[in-house]
């Protein structure tokens, strides 16, 4: 699907109310399994997490609003993660760079 499609469903989506939304959702996974020509992109650990509990919600029949706003709750926890993530990645990157930087330079001494 081209980017402006993408937009255009988007745009579209915006004024509708949660329960629209949901509703959509579950035809888009319909025709998804119906008609897809190859697989949607593998979620990550959190996306799998949240949609898990996104779905026992709707399935103990939580009203729209409910889910929606514990939804908008796990996505900022989510985003916090995300960001201690990619800090410990960070961290670790130059920890790992300068462990070989030390290496280099103690094999040039001998």
């Amino acid at each position: 699907m081209h980017d402006m499609m993408k937009e255009r469903i988007l745009r579209r989506l915006e004024p509708l109310s949660d329960e629209r939304a949901y509703q959509i959702l579950d035809y888009i996974e319909f025709l998804e399994s119906k008609y897809a020509e190859h697989r949607p992109a593998p979620p990550s650990v959190f996306q799998r997490f949240a949609e898990g509990v996104e779905d026992t919600m709707r399935a103990g029949k939580l009203s729209a609003s409910t889910v929606a706003e514990t939804m908008g709750l796990l996505n900022k926890a989510m985003g916090v993660l995300n960001g201690v993530a990619a800090a410990g990645k960070s961290v670790a990157g130059e920890v790992i760079g300068a462990a070989q930087d030390a290496t280099k330079a103690g094999t040039r001494k001998e």
